[in-house]
């Protein structure tokens, strides 16, 4: 059977194209290497509870049409994520905040905590950042930087952060009130019933195989379709003609323990360097679950090997103009396309994946 689109991976951006395509008669295969469609985002629900089984994942969002598109899908709860930080036994509240700077300074009022804050800053008098340690002290000071930002981001990406470029951190909220919502975002929330519903409305009526790798048979699917979307990693499409990308993996540690409530809170990162993992998730905090159980989940960045699974890029100067050079050869490309955070190689949250893959679609249409 001929395809007009095959579509290579089910994740969100995936999904949201074939879905859009199949709604104007173009016909889509969707093959998945996995077991489950959903990429990333796929839930799973354990013990009654909504399991988010590739780390936690809320939406979010200040795009007023990408909001209104998912929820043609899915209600969403009023889900606010309000992390804690866990630093040697002491607890933190994030983003910074004057919950977070009572704690460390036993300040009460916005000038207080801004007078240690930016005498902190001059102390350094750090006028242009040469690495993410410099950059880090230059916007809020060396407490906060030891405490709440050095071990988390040195475990996060591998490296020393006196050795990570400066632009990683662009900038860090400080923010001078009582509010621990960590997103500033207009519109946030958790689908009610976890995000695999979205994934099974979009691909209602559109052909889906599983557990089916893409260059297992690369010309077998190749001529089943007049167009292909590559929602993997794009130096592996070109079998790393140009070199290796390179990516961050993760391990996830999740376990079912026998009681109603283990942190209080859905995610708590843990910021020192000792602590192998970065956060723990407890997913019963996501949505309302009257299960006597909870789950929770560790999560481990890793170093990233080529056949690991990749969850993010690394976007640094030498990987960005590494990628550069596939973008250029995708470009002269008539019947291919790439999509997603591995296909574009960029972080990128849900709704930005949303937008992108709707925005793919209308270049399509108008061509």
């Amino acid at each position: 059977m001929k395809y007009n689109y095959l579509i290579v991976g089910s994740g969100l951006f995936g999904s949201v194209f074939a879905h859009e395509m199949n709604k104007i008669g173009k016909k889509c295969l969707v093959i998945e290497k996995r077991g489950t469609i959903g990429g990333n985002i796929y839930t799973e629900n354990i013990e009654n509870i909504n399991v988010h089984k590739y780390g936690a994942h809320i939406f979010h969002t200040s795009d007023e049409q990408v909001w209104q598109y998912i929820n043609q899908f899915v209600k969403f709860n009023r889900f606010t994520n309000s992390p804690i930080a866990n630093y040697k036994g002491e607890l933190y509240n994030l983003p910074f905040n004057m919950n977070t700077f009572y704690k460390i300074w036993n300040t009460k009022t916005p000038s207080e905590a801004k007078e240690i804050i930016e005498k902190e800053k001059a102390e350094y008098g750090i006028d242009k950042p040469k690495n993410l340690e410099e950059q880090a002290i230059s916007l809020v000071g060396s407490t906060i930087y030891e405490i709440l930002v050095k071990g988390y981001t040195e475990k996060q990406w591998g490296k020393p952060c006196s050795e990570l470029p400066s632009f990683i951190i662009k900038r860090l909220p400080v923010r001078l009130t009582f509010d621990n919502n960590y997103f500033n975002d207009l519109y946030q929330g958790i689908p009610i019933g976890g995000y695999t519903q979205i994934i099974e409305k979009l691909l209602e009526g559109i052909d889906v195989e599983l557990n089916t790798n893409y260059f297992d048979d690369k010309d077998k699917w190749d001529n089943m379709t007049d167009k292909i979307l590559f929602t993997g990693m794009i130096d592996e499409y070109y079998d790393y003609c140009y070199g290796e990308l390179e990516y961050r993996g993760l391990k996830f540690e999740t376990e079912t323990i026998d009681m109603d409530n283990y942190q209080g809170n859905a995610v708590v990162n843990y910021t020192e360097a000792e602590i192998p993992y970065t956060r723990i998730i407890e997913h019963k905090h996501f949505e309302d679950s009257n299960s006597p159980k909870t789950i929770i989940t560790r999560e481990y960045p890793q170093q990233w090997h080529k056949n690991d699974e990749a969850y993010y890029p690394v976007n640094d100067d030498k990987n960005s103009k590494l990628y550069e050079q596939y973008r250029q050869l995708a470009s002269k490309e008539d019947n291919l396309l790439f999509g997603g955070r591995l296909g574009m190689y960029k972080y990128m949250n849900m709704d930005q994946v949303i937008k992108e893959a709707i925005d793919l679609v209308k270049k399509e249409i108008e061509e």
